[in-house]
């Protein structure tokens, strides 16, 4: 039996065509044009094979909204991968440890869609969540660096390698009433009342798990590792992107 899981997601930040610097991304297209954000339902069909998938992935459906690409543009297709350890996606392979795997994990999205004169576009993005305080926990799981790319490009790192096609490049957010929000749009659908809630379980000690793999304080190394390629060394300091409603365009 198997049981579907979904969530909603929604994250609002900038983007400067032509760019491939994120955090020089973000700051060009504050207040110039270039506040872009997306709202998408993650979900998965069956919850227990997500889990097994060592990049537990899920499908994303939703839209993208940006006035310089034309507006409230719909998600075509698209792959998210919850937790992705940085060595497997970089084609490294170590020894099994029992799950008690430390270091980084991405977060990685891949959404296809198109602009307004229907020329495909790709934004791919990943969160990059590396061993730190725990006070880092928010910021690096509610922060995506994100690259625009022309025509549906099958990355498979959240863009971070690509330089050829780059329409531009910024940080989206989540912001924290997005994410009180974003709580209570979980649902879990199944044959039964008491397999919802042990998926729902399930899942919860997945994503716990996961981040403790990470920021476990007692296997920590007393030095943080280096940002991941094309990252700030820290994620830039929240600001209010204005202008940005639920559509792409001026909100209220």
């Amino acid at each position: 039996m198997s049981y579907l899981l979904q969530f909603t997601e929604k994250m609002c930040g900038a983007f400067a065509f032509g760019e491939t610097d994120y955090r020089a991304g973000y700051t060009a297209g504050l207040g110039s044009g270039g506040e872009v954000m997306f709202r998408l339902t993650i979900a998965t069909d069956d919850v227990s094979a997500m889990i097994a998938d060592p990049d537990h992935k899920a499908v994303p459906r939703g839209y993208v909204g940006c006035e310089a690409l034309g507006g409230r543009l719909p998600v075509e297709a698209g792959v998210f991968d919850l937790f992705v350890d940085e060595g497997a996606e970089q084609g490294r392979s170590g020894p099994e440890s029992g799950g008690q795997r430390g270091g980084t994990r991405h977060m990685l999205y891949r959404l296809y869609f198109s602009d307004s004169t229907g020329r495909p576009l790709t934004l791919a993005g990943y969160k990059d969540v590396r061993p730190g305080p725990l006070t880092r926990v928010w910021p690096e799981t509610s922060t995506l660096y994100t690259r625009i790319l022309a025509g549906h490009v099958p990355v498979g790192d959240g863009g971070q390698a690509s330089t050829d096609g780059v329409v531009g490049s910024g940080i989206l957010r989540i912001r924290p009433l997005d994410f009180a929000w974003q709580l209570t749009t979980f649902r879990v659908r199944g044959p039964s009342r008491r397999g919802e809630l042990r998926a729902f379980d399930a899942f919860g000690r997945l994503f716990l798990g996961e981040l403790w793999q990470v920021f476990d304080p007692l296997r920590r190394a007393p030095a943080s590792a280096p940002p991941a390629p094309g990252a700030p060394a820290s994620a830039p300091p929240a600001t209010a992107t204005p202008g940005v409603g639920e559509g792409g365009g001026a909100g209220g």
